[in-house]
């Protein structure tokens, strides 16, 4: 596919007009910078994700990774386009210019990885692998780490990875089982002889750069033989496919696996230590390898969200066009007419593409709103840092389901034919599933946003938000006063179940819902920004007050079925029995 599956327009009304994007020249860290700056490198981004990445997006479906004598071979245009993104520079966008990198907003950064996801989802996780594996190395490692395992990755010469789960231990981290023996000390710091297997290791193996660094959570033998239970004994090391001195590390990729969708990154099954003990080398101090792995995950998950918000706004275009080419049935108001009409013509249709609309919209808004508060908090400003500590969960998780959602739809606008692989839209949907699970399940992010951010909340967070939204409300209410209105009551249910929750008589009896407050304050925030976007005075804004409408009228009332069992301390999930499932 030639044409580029983004509408640029729309990405460029939510940058420039509504996040005025060009406030962010004003920070420190982007004196001498420029709009015109930052249009050029989104142009740039734009016309390799149309020439470079979009023609291999069906192929790489079809050309699956393969084992070739150990080696790890991916579909070739894929591979070519993964080189040519990175030979233009575009993954070190947001790199200090001291480490080679353009140091441009994280907002500008997030941008063009939504045209790239949008393109190729598959291509685009290489560099952001990678780039969140660097910014680790870079934060956390020593110069000489940096120099070894870092400036690689910046040079287009490695890509790197990230791996956490064993075939046994999926997000339970505090049960890796991966060792690491003490093996002295050299100009990288201390050394260390891995053994184990890590499992769902994207971009494990590649031949699309001719160094993999590995950062691998492990656990330090102690002088009995034993490993420090729980996460607390999780250090973090950077293991490179090929040693310093030029010879094969011991990492071997045994297996690949075969996946529903997102089939052109390589999912791999990695050895470590069948030949004695793969060379790694601490990054950081002991203790520290869980949080410091979470920077990396962190900064994945608004990738993740980035990446859902992508295809869903694909699919969304995919079955507005063919809807809007499609000629079959009658009008309800004119069932007699001589000629079917398009499917645009039937309400109930319409309504779908209203849904995808809201979707895809709320979820990039969603996206670029945590991308600028990255940029804020970056620049000292500690509302903006706390707000995005609270948003991080919902932006990683609602756009990942609810994109599957609009994805939903597109299929069904298809008919039989959404069905089938002759139209794009199965292949959205199968890529898109993926984004609930990785990084992070949406049960994980549930726990994480109430019993993180929210039971024991002393920052003010909530607060924070809930003034942020009511400041929305209040422009609202003389336009679109039965929109705030609803917003406002959605607002209100949320926070009454955030009480209730709180007066759990344990952490664990609340956190059992977990999940029904994340969907529930993803709604909130996406009707929030959604409402926020309708005000705004700018080309195609009926457009955007009909999405509003639709989230207002249709989505809205979700929020108050789904806490209901919140608010009542519903204690189903707690005490149902194995035997009764």
């Amino acid at each position: 596919m030639g044409d580029h599956p983004f509408n640029r327009s729309v990405l460029d009304r939510q940058l420039f007009d509504w996040l005025r994007l060009g406030d962010l020249a004003d920070l420190p860290a982007h004196d001498g910078q420029t709009v015109e700056d930052w249009t050029a490198v989104l142009d740039l981004a734009d016309r390799l994700s149309r020439e470079k990445l979009a023609p291999h997006w069906r192929a790489s479906d079809q050309v699956e990774p393969w084992l070739d004598n150990g080696i790890v071979r991916v579909e070739p245009g894929t591979r070519a386009g993964v080189q040519a993104w990175m030979e233009a520079g575009l993954h070190l966008a947001g790199v200090p210019e001291d480490e080679g990198g353009m140091a441009l907003p994280f907002t500008v950064v997030a941008a063009t990885m939504a045209m790239s996801m949008a393109a190729h989802i598959a291509a685009a996780s290489f560099p952001m692998l990678s780039v969140a594996n660097s910014r680790v190395i870079r934060s956390f490692g020593t110069d000489a780490q940096i120099k070894a395992f870092a400036e690689p990755q910046h040079e287009a010469r490695a890509l790197g990875t990230m791996c956490l789960s064993e075939p046994a231990v999926g997000s339970s981290l505090g049960d890796v089982s991966t060792r690491a023996i003490p093996d002295g000390a050299d100009a990288l710091g201390p050394r260390y002889r891995l053994r184990g297997v890590k499992m769902w290791i994207s971009a494990g193996g590649q031949d699309i750069a001719p160094l993999t660094v590995h950062l691998v959570l492990a656990k330090a033998e102690q002088p009995d033989g034993t490993l420090v239970p729980g996460s607390r004994g999780l250090l973090l090391f950077a293991v490179p496919s090929v040693l310093p001195d030029g010879t094969q590390n011991d990492v071997t990729v045994t297996g690949l696996n075969h996946k529903m969708g997102w089939r052109g990154t390589p999912n791999c099954v990695l050895a470590f230590g069948d030949k004695g003990g793969a060379q790694g080398w601490r990054i950081g101090d002991e203790g520290q390898g869980l949080p410091i792995m979470f920077q990396m995950m962190n900064e994945a998950r608004i990738g993740v969200g980035i990446g859902a918000a992508a295809l869903a706004w694909r699919g969304y275009l995919a079955s507005r066009n063919y809807a809007q080419e499609r000629v079959q049935g009658r009008a309800l108001d004119d069932k007699d007419a001589e000629k079917p009409v398009p499917l645009t013509r039937h309400p109930d249709v319409r309504r779908m593409l209203l849904a995808q609309k809201a979707i895809a919209e709320g979820s990039l808004a969603m996206c670029l709103y945590a991308a600028r508060l990255v940029d804020l908090g970056n620049s000292g400003d500690a509302e903006a840092e706390t707000l995005l500590g609270l948003l991080t969960p919902i932006v990683k998780s609602w756009p990942s389901e609810m994109g599957l959602v609009a994805n939903h739809y597109a299929i069904q606008i298809h008919g039989g034919y959404g069905y089938t692989r002759d139209f794009e839209v199965e292949q959205i949907y199968r890529d898109n599933r993926l984004n609930p699970i990785h990084e992070g399940t949406t049960g994980i992010q549930g726990i994480d946003l109430l019993g993180r951010k929210l039971l024991f909340d002393r920052s003010g967070a909530f607060d924070l938000l809930s003034a942020r939204i009511r400041e929305t409300e209040a422009r609202a209410a003389e336009e679109m006063p039965e929109a705030a209105r609803a917003l406002a009551e959605a607002r209100e249910v949320l926070t009454q179940a955030i009480t209730a929750s709180r007066e759990r008589s344990t952490p664990a009896d609340a956190l059992a819902n977990a999940t029904q407050v994340l969907s529930a304050a993803g709604h909130v925030v996406a009707g929030w920004l959604l409402l926020d976007l309708a005000l705004l005075d700018a080309p195609d804004k009926p457009g955007r007050v009909a999405a509003c409408r639709y989230f207002s009228e249709f989505e809205l009332p979700h929020v108050r079925a789904w806490l209901s069992p919140v608010i009542a301390a519903s204690d189903l999930t707690m005490q149902v029995e194995d035997a009764w499932l």
